[in-house]
């Protein structure tokens, strides 16, 4: 008869099995079609008549922002994988679950566009995966923050998008105002749960990452 297991084994057990649950998740939203639990905002829209420089712009910028959620997806696994509660676990995982509807609305919008999603897919995810081990690492505080400033961003991010959209775009319109309003919901409710402000050098690294992610998967 095998002794009880320690305390300690269990945490470790624990969490190697939710690491490996976080890289089969990972798996699946780099390479496996995701199926949205609600409508895309742009059900039941007509289709517009895009001129072909106007698709294609959409196009690339619907793609950013499919990889925008596909980041999204890492960095709650990442961060909820080191969360040190169960409750703030729980936080993260809800705010990813959320985030596979605008993972499925924008692959879905991409396509509609007659373009493809970013090539880098692998890449986004794990330098994603990265960012958020390192914020959850630092404590539940820091990683809320993280949370917050990523989302304020995104938030902005998805402001110049609706600006620079064929204003006769309406579903990709749609698609984009629904996401900006619900980054705005979640970054308001890890500011809730405790979120601690990032110090400026960290936030001015994170606008510089960003910057790189939304002009090479602008192109790629």
């Amino acid at each position: 008869m095998h002794p009880p297991a320690s305390a300690q084994q269990r945490a470790a057990t624990s969490f190697g099995d939710r690491l490996l649950t976080a890289l089969d998740n990972g798996l699946r939203t780099v390479f496996v079609p995701i199926r949205a639990t609600r409508p895309s905002p742009a059900k039941g829209m007509a289709s517009a008549e895009l001129s072909p420089a106007e698709s294609r712009e959409a196009g690339a910028l619907m793609r950013v922002n499919h990889v925008g959620e596909i980041c999204a997806q890492a960095l709650y696994q990442s961060q909820a994988l080191f969360s040190r509660t169960p409750e703030l676990r729980s936080h993260f995982e809800h705010a990813a679950q959320e985030e596979l509807d605008h993972l499925a609305w924008t692959a879905e919008r991409v396509t509609e566009l007659g373009t493809h999603t970013s090539h880098l897919a692998p890449l986004w995810w794990g330098g994603a995966f990265a960012w958020g081990s390192l914020a959850g690492l630092a404590g539940d505080k820091w990683s809320l923050g993280f949370v917050v400033e990523t989302e304020r961003q995104v938030e902005a991010h998805l402001a110049t998008h609706l600006d620079r959209l064929p204003v006769h775009d309406g579903a990709s319109r749609a698609i984009v105002a629904q996401m900006k309003r619900e980054e705005a919901e979640h970054a308001d409710a890890a500011l809730a749960a405790g979120g601690h402000p990032l110090p400026r050098p960290v936030q001015d690294l994170m606008r510089a990452a960003a910057k790189v992610m939304t002009t090479v998967a602008h192109r790629i």
